[in-house]
């Protein structure tokens, strides 16, 4: 198995405006807290905030793209999101393995967001598995 429990990665995302257009285009999520400046400051955010599911596709990114191995699966995942993103935040995104089941192939990682001021933006698990 080319995974060792305690084995981790680490990578840095920015919620850019092409992402944030981009997801807004895909799934036409026009919820007023994502959109409308006013209506966040209004409800005590600093701005808009992001759309929580912007981090879901960077750990897609991260599982398909940055592991050393391309021949895996998504078995299963789970995100909390413990405190707000705003545009141009940039991320550093850190996964942990916590467990390996050779006998399945499959890896289990912890993972979570912290924004430039080190702060939780989201934790969670994930399953994979090796083709």
């Amino acid at each position: 198995m080319i995974f060792k429990v305690d084995d981790k990665f680490e990578r840095s995302f920015i919620v850019s405006n092409k992402i944030y257009e981009g997801f807004l285009s895909i799934f036409n999520d026009n919820n007023p807290l994502h959109t409308d400046q006013q209506f966040a400051i209004m409800n005590g955010f600093r701005e808009k905030v992001m759309h929580g599911n912007i981090l879901n596709g960077f750990v897609s990114y991260f599982i398909g793209e940055c592991l050393p191995i391309k021949n895996v699966i998504i078995h299963k995942q789970e995100i909390k999101f413990n405190n707000p993103v705003y545009l141009n935040d940039n991320l550093f995104f850190e996964a942990i393995v916590t467990d390996v089941f050779e006998s399945v192939n499959a890896v289990e990682f912890k993972f979570n967001f912290k924004n430039e001021a080190l702060k939780m933006v989201a934790k969670g698990e994930i399953q994979i598995g090796i083709l």
